[in-house]
């Protein structure tokens, strides 16, 4: 598993890392371990400080990291300048809410006898992070802006293609004066990650990746007796009834499936439309994906990047294939993407039945799969006929109409009008193969602290 640098537009390795040997590994750990002891007794006051400065020094330099984005894994320019946005965002929303969703909690208990009871929150202690490629700096953002504002230390195992990036999130924090040792990046090897695990100075693992290496870091944290939270895949099913207004539902469905090339968690990647509507849906959907355009993800005239890496590029093509195989129609839309270049062609999937292996899927990259529904009870059917449920969306004028469809969708994340988005002060998680566990806001800084009872009783009480 080397750590390189490797363009994704141009394919040319510009940089590569040596992987972490085990006594780094081993002193990161006890760095970690020793800035945990003077961290969780820091004021709220003084970590609200540097979660301030990390997004301010975010947004001072954010030309340079949003380069480093689209050089690394590359995304289009305006979205890693929206990513470093975003990251920023995120440490301000716990620079505000940390210290209030730590609170202390008071009991009301039955019997005033029994004592005063009040639930405090404590960190536990070092958490490994290990985040995938395909956002860099919110993936690392969203977890350590809670868990350092909880009072946790973290070390983090970042995705092999994105070396520069999880570096630069470390100055990043050595500039807002994070504490040495609180947060300390690793190109730690697979095996690593069980022998930090099995360290009792570590205290839990959040990951967010694919449904395999969430399914091993699971077992190798249940194996230590350590808690795990998981982000894993999703196809998001975007819901479209008779009477959602069609030009503004296409252009949310182009812009949802197409975001970030297709490589995103909560990208629209199932188009379930009902029968009075989908003609036109279709006709228009393929001509706003044909209007598209593939190139340098530098220049602001591309609004379709190359994928992540050939290899990722070449397993989406072979999904492509195996779904026609299966029977499933495949049309290529829009010009012709450059050889150059990680790119997929642009490609909408229709009869796709369930006998298909692709219709439980999930599709990382610029592929749509379209379903037409008979009614909004055979939407709901098929939206939540899926191993997976993260997020999901439904478009329709009647909002009410459409928050009672919401319910219907066994996701963790469902929006009206709109398609599935990432944002500070929204939660973000799922159900059954998309994982466990909620990342940002209140539910997501609870993640990994001891929910403590104390409870105190007059000694005068007696028995």
């Amino acid at each position: 598993m080397a750590y390189e640098t490797r363009n994704p537009y141009t394919g040319e390795l510009l940089k590569t890392f040596p992987e972490a040997t085990d006594v780094e590994v081993g002193a990161a750990i006890e760095h970690a371990h020793q800035a945990f002891l003077d961290w969780r007794q820091t004021r709220f006051d003084e970590r609200r400080q540097i979660m301030q400065k990390a997004a301010a020094v975010l947004r001072a330099d954010s030309d340079r990291y949003a380069r480093l984005l689209t050089l690394e894994m590359g995304k289009l320019l305006t979205e890693a300048k929206a990513e470093v946005e975003l990251s920023a965002r995120i440490f301000e929303y716990y620079a505000d809410k940390a210290e209030t969703l730590l609170a202390p909690e008071k009991l009301s208990v039955a019997d005033p006898a029994e004592g005063d009871a009040v639930v405090v929150h404590d960190p536990l202690g070092i958490i490994l992070a290990i985040e995938p490629w395909n956002f860099p700096y919110y993936q690392i953002a969203r977890i350590i802006a809670p868990q350092l504002s909880a009072g946790n230390t973290i070390l983090l195992k970042h995705a092999s293609n994105v070396p520069q990036c999880a570096a630069a999130f470390e100055e990043i924090m050595q500039k807002a004066g994070l504490p040495a040792g609180a947060f300390k990046n690793l190109y730690a090897t697979r095996s690593q990650i069980e022998q930090i695990l099995n360290d009792p100075r570590v205290h839990g693992v959040a990951l967010t990746g694919s449904e395999g290496a969430g399914a091993l870091v699971a077992q190798q944290a249940a194996k230590a007796l350590k808690k795990s939270t998981l982000e894993l895949g999703g196809a998001d099913a975007f819901v479209v009834l008779a009477d959602a207004e069609l030009e503004k539902t296409v252009k949310w469905a182009v812009f949802g499936r197409h975001w970030n090339s297709g490589q995103v968690c909560v990208s629209s990647k199932r188009m379930i439309i009902v029968d009075d509507v989908y003609d036109d849906f279709l006709a228009q959907y393929q001509e706003g994906v044909a209007a598209l355009r593939t190139g340098d993800p530098l220049l602001s005239s591309t609004t379709l990047a190359p994928m992540s890496s050939q290899k990722a590029a070449d397993e989406v093509k072979e999904q492509i294939k195996l779904a026609v195989q299966h029977g499933a129609t495949a049309t290529e839309v829009g010009p012709k993407v450059p050889e150059q270049g990680a790119f997929v062609q642009p490609t909408i999937l229709t009869n796709v039945t369930e006998n298909n292996p692709a219709y439980y899927m999930e599709f990382f990259g610029p592929v749509s799969m379209l379903f037409r529904a008979k009614d909004e009870e055979d939407a709901i059917r098929i939206a939540n006929d899926s191993p997976f449920g993260l997020g999901g969306s439904v478009f329709t004028r009647d909002t009410k109409r459409g928050a009672e469809v919401a319910r219907k969708i066994s996701t963790g994340m469902v929006y009206v009008n709109h398609p599935t988005m990432v944002k500070a002060d929204l939660p973000f998680g799922g159900v059954r193969r998309s994982g466990y566990g909620r990342e940002l806001i209140g539910l997501g800084i609870k993640e990994f602290v001891n929910h403590k009872l104390i409870d105190i009783v007059d000694i005068d009480a007696g028995f």
